[in-house]
């Protein structure tokens, strides 16, 4: 466990799926946390939960300019300061492809995934150099690095999530204010229902498949929790990794090292599959070979 003692952290997207889980996990490591997002229900139960002198909820639209400058001077009020920003609030965006994308939904996406993070940051800052520094950590995606895993609207923003990532590192170096990315792979949160359209409590019991279900998808045989990107986010919102600055941070079981064959041995891969074999008639047939050569 990270230690977050005396920090001040504020959490977008905080009231579920990875952003409950970062809530809870930095409280637990000492922080103090604002938590900022639109479910206000749930966001006052964490109050109730945690306490006020841990935790504070605030109710946050990101696309609202108006609504992240308060966020940020919010945490100044509440707890005397801010060291750590989790730009992570986000959906799974508007879906379609190059032809068929609303326009209306592009931009929409674009607010929510990218023009967020721009403004958060920037209203973050100015407190952050009132403390000597600070870390910001941005929730991006492995559809930055490869097609296939999310609407183009969506791979387009967190592809630019990661690379806003790193040009703020560079010009906030100066100020000693760390900026890095992480890249989420198939993670068991209420998204994908609610990408496709369900409400929350429905989006909440997908999870619940995807998690029972989703396994399959990845090398390292399971699918990921909010855990495992929140303790990536804590490492990099403490001190410990004071050296690390600009970085892209794959926590994705594995789903980008290679096609599927690579990892599985019962898939086929692209020889096997232009020869219109299985791998058990290649196991059969290299059998016959040896069995020949043998004889």
């Amino acid at each position: 466990m990270v230690d977050l003692t005396g920090k001040v952290a504020v959490i977008t997207g905080a009231a579920s799926g990875i952003g409950l889980a970062g809530v809870e996990i930095f409280v637990e490591a000492g922080a103090q946390v604002v938590a900022a997002d639109l479910q206000d229900e749930k966001g006052e139960a964490l109050v109730a939960r945690f306490g006020a002198d841990k935790l504070a909820y605030c109710h946050c639209d990101v696309t609202n300019p108006s609504d992240l400058e308060a966020l940020m001077q919010s945490a100044v009020d509440t707890f005397g300061g801010l060291d750590i920003l989790w730009n992570n609030a986000g959906s799974g965006g508007t879906p379609g492809g190059v032809e068929e994308l609303d326009i209306a939904g592009y931009d929409f996406t674009m607010d929510l995934l990218l023009k967020s993070v721009f403004v958060g940051t920037h209203f973050a800052v100015p407190h952050m150099k009132a403390r000597g520094g600070g870390s910001i950590v941005n929730t991006s995606s492995i559809s930055a690095v490869c097609a296939g895993y999310a609407p183009i609207a969506y791979s387009v923003a967190k592809k630019g999530v990661a690379h806003y990532s790193k040009l703020a590192a560079a010009e906030l170096a100066k100020y000693q204010i760390r900026v890095n990315s992480i890249l989420p792979g198939f993670i068991a949160t209420s998204i994908f229902g609610a990408s496709l359209g369900f409400d929350r409590t429905q989006a909440d019991q997908m999870a619940e498949m995807v998690a029972q279900n989703g396994g399959a998808m990845q090398p390292i045989g399971r699918v990921g929790a909010g855990a495992d990107i929140a303790n990536m986010a804590a490492y990099l919102s403490s001190d410990t990794a004071g050296f690390v600055t600009g970085g892209e941070f794959l926590v994705d079981g594995g789903m980008t090292v290679g096609p599927r064959h690579s990892w599985d041995e019962s898939d086929a891969g692209p020889l096997l599959d232009a020869l219109g074999i299985t791998p058990e008639q290649a196991e059969q047939m290299a059998e016959m070979v040896k069995a020949q050569q043998q004889g």
